[in-house]
């Protein structure tokens, strides 16, 4: 073990402690909780986009933050990513089922805030 390290790995069929800094899951949560990761996962919820479909359904978001979000998601296994055999090729991204189940609670929170959220004022400011 390499000193300075706080990792321990999870018995077999145990848990990872995610209070040690290089503990895989909470790689995973940096990722799903980062400024654009939880956007990733809540656009794709209902179905599989393209990249640029993808892009537009999140407001803000530049074409090199969305491709290094979509890079890490894919690698931790939440969204997985199909070529089609096709010229060009085109590229659509869907969630895993670990994905689908990490989408869930952010659904539900989303909700949650929405709900108490006071209602816009959709009058033009003056």
């Amino acid at each position: 073990m390499k000193e300075g390290l706080q990792y321990r790995a999870a018995e077999p069929g145990g848990r990872y402690d995610v209070f040690h800094t290089d503990c895989p899951a909470r790689d995973v949560v940096d990722h799903v909780t980062s400024r654009w990761g939880i956007w990733v996962l809540i656009s794709l919820r209902n179905n599989d986009l393209r990249f640029y479909e993808l892009r537009e359904s999140i407001q803000g978001i530049s074409e090199k933050m969305l491709t290094q979000t979509l890079r890490v998601l894919v690698q931790d296994g939440l969204v997985r990513r199909e070529v089609a055999p096709t010229t060009p090729p085109q590229v659509s991204y869907g969630l895993t089922e670990f994905g689908r189940e990490l989408g869930e609670p952010l659904r539900e929170l989303f909700d949650r805030i929405t709900r108490r959220l006071p209602p816009r004022d959709l009058t033009p400011a003056r």
